[in-house]
C-alpha cells in the first residue's frame, strides 16, 4: 500500500479513496489516522479479490442501483456492499488478518442508514 495526499484528487465531500495499490488522502493528518487507514485497507482487499477492474465496475452499478432505490446520493454510497464492510469493521484493527474471502457479499442485503 502506497498512502499518498492529494488533495485535488478527492471529490468534494469525501476524505480519500483506496485505488489499488494505492490509498489517496485529501488531508495530511489522515495518514496517521488508524480508522481511516484501515477503512481503505479493506477496499484494497476487496478490488483484489474482485481484480481491481470488475469492484471498480461493480461499485458504479451498486451505487446507481442503491440511488434509485433510496434517491438519496449519501443513502446509496453509505449503502453499497463495500463501503458498509468498510464502515462497520473499520475501527476493528485486526478484521484484515480474520476476514474471510469475499466477505463484502455478506453486506450486500438492504439496509437503511
Amino acid at each position: 500500500m502506497f498512502l499518498i495526499v492529494a488533495k485535488y484528487l478527492i471529490p468534494k465531500g469525501y476524505r480519500g479513496m483506496a485505488v489499488f495499490p494505492f490509498v489517496i488522502a485529501k488531508y495530511d493528518y489522515d495518514k496517521t489516522n488508524k480508522v481511516f487507514v484501515n477503512h481503505e485497507k479493506i477496499h484494497l482487499r476487496q478490488q483484489l479479490e474482485l481484480l481491481v477492474i470488475p469492484f471498480f465496475i461493480w461499485y458504479f452499478l451498486e451505487y446507481l442501483i442503491r440511488l434509485i432505490q433510496y434517491k438519496n446520493g449519501v443513502l446509496a454510497y453509505r449503502n453499497i456492499s463495500f463501503e458498509r464492510e468498510a464502515y462497520e469493521k473499520e475501527t476493528d484493527m485486526n478484521y484484515l488478518k480474520k476476514r474471510s474471502f469475499f466477505q463484502f457479499s455478506h453486506y450486500i442485503k438492504i439496509n437503511k442508514y
